[in-house]
């Protein structure tokens, strides 16, 4: 978030080494990620002066500036910091763009509802089991084509390469290709349960590649009950846990008290596909059940499939505790959308829309990537994340003085700071600052800099 001149900065980092077949859209896209990260959620026209602008919308219009070289940098750099880690979650989903309202945008398809139009993408994000984001391992984008309305009842006899559905087989294969970039680090793809594809239980991957999959269907099985969830329900319950339950709308929180199962399972292939002749998949199964709950609550439910043995509670608890960390890909498409502000933007057309979707991306990782890092190592120093003249700005603006401390202050109080310009109150019995008020005081803190730069004379 600093000007070049001040150090190597972020955006140098991760888009520097970008091959876009000139030069200078590398440079301009490495100064297009340091701007529009200062203030993510404004519009080009407030973010960006006059050759700036023209500049982006230059740059956006390319046909040279592919996605995926937009994004490889990136990438190189997620891998970098997954050979630090001995494990690593690689979670995949899916989500919408609803463009609806842009009436006027070229190349657009219709998404969850046929009145609906917009584009899909489904990505690979990198996590610690701590909940740390890595960074971003790909990214894929697509339409559905307005003449395919009303035919889904067809996809059932279609081959899985031909479906959507081939997204989380492409997802594993991709992990696979990875792999030997961090050769010492283990891999575990996540996925929720659209991601429960029979193809993805058999499919070839490399030694230190594993998944772990939220199950969809009661598929047959190779044991007496037949089928899936009466097979795991019948294994013995291996001991219980808790979960705190945040409260909803109309739902107080609570504490469930959870039933833990596993179990290993043969599946059977699909019965529509058995002229295939394809093999029995091996797997491992993991049931968690609420218990002891009151007649207006429905039960918590989870039953996770496995491709790492899975014997014991403790595995199993471990193997949920990988799962539950599939809700940090979910914040990133919330930043990505709300404190970006994709869907808001006017490009004219869908492949503007995904060149500048590969870009907002790495911005929202970031926004992210400082908001959990603060709580899982918050006494590393603030510079990790902000450059001198930021983090001196941000002292001088909430303690109201001119002058600035020698130590540098630590991660955990500059996030507070930040948060704090985004209306976070730190009361005492409030969660950590999230992701929205996160970006609303990087908004702030960007304003706050300039002004400090100016007054200082460090242009």
């Amino acid at each position: 978030m600093a000007r070049a001149g001040d150090i190597e900065d972020w955006a140098n980092d991760e888009f520097g080494a970008a091959m876009l077949g000139d030069a200078r859209l590398t440079s301009r896209l490495v100064s297009l990620a340091r701007q529009l990260s200062r203030c993510p959620q404004t519009s080009f026209p407030q973010s960006l002066d006059a050759a700036q602008l023209k500049g982006a919308y230059r740059f956006f219009d390319n046909a040279k500036v592919d996605p995926e070289g937009v994004l490889a940098p990136h990438v190189a750099q997620t891998l970098t910091r997954m050979e630090q880690a001995p494990l690593v979650l690689a979670i995949q989903d899916t989500t919408e763009f609803n463009l609806t309202h842009l009436r006027s945008t070229e190349g657009l398809g219709y998404i969850a509802h046929e009145y609906l139009r917009g584009f899909l993408m489904h990505s690979l994000l990198a996590v610690t089991p701590e909940g740390l984001p890595l960074g971003v391992l790909g990214m894929k984008t697509w339409v559905r084509p307005i003449e395919q309305l009303g035919k889904k009842r067809l996809c059932k006899s279609k081959a899985i390469g031909t479906k959507e559905s081939v997204k989380w087989l492409e997802g594993i294969e991709h992990l696979a290709t990875l792999k030997s970039y961090c050769s010492d680090t283990h891999v575990v793809g996540i996925s929720d349960r659209e991601g429960d594809v029979y193809d993805a239980f058999i499919a070839e991957r490399p030694i230190g590649v594993d998944w772990l999959i939220r199950a969809s269907w009661n598929r047959r099985v190779e044991h007496p009950e037949q089928y899936l969830w009466p097979t795991v329900l019948a294994s013995p319950v291996l001991g219980q846990t808790e979960l705190q339950i945040p409260a909803r709308a109309d739902k107080p929180p609570r504490t469930a008290r959870l039933e833990v199962r596993c179990t290993p399972v043969t599946l059977r292939a699909p019965a529509n596909r058995q002229c295939e002749k394809l093999p029995l998949a091996e797997v491992f199964a993991i049931h968690v059940l609420e218990v002891d709950i009151n007649d207006n609550v429905d039960p918590l439910e989870w039953l996770l499939l496995c491709s790492m043995p899975t014997h014991t509670y403790e595995q199993a608890l471990e193997r949920l505790a990988w799962y539950a960390r599939r809700w940090t890909i979910e914040s990133w498409h919330r930043v990505l959308k709300s404190g970006c502000r994709i869907e808001a933007r006017q490009f004219g057309t869908l492949e503007r829309f995904v060149r500048a979707t590969a870009l907002f991306a790495v911005i929202a990782w970031r926004v992210l990537y400082t908001t959990l890092l603060a709580r899982l190592d918050g006494d590393l120093p603030c510079e990790v994340v902000l450059q001198p003249v930021e983090w001196q700005a941000l002292y001088c603006r909430v303690h109201r003085t001119a002058n600035s401390p020698n130590m540098v202050p630590s991660l955990e109080q500059a996030v507070l700071w930040i948060a704090g310009l985004g209306g976070y109150l730190n009361r005492k019995h409030d969660p950590p600052p999230g992701p929205t008020v996160m970006w609303r005081g990087f908004l702030a803190l960007h304003e706050i800099t300039e002004m400090y730069r100016i007054f200082r004379g460090n242009e």
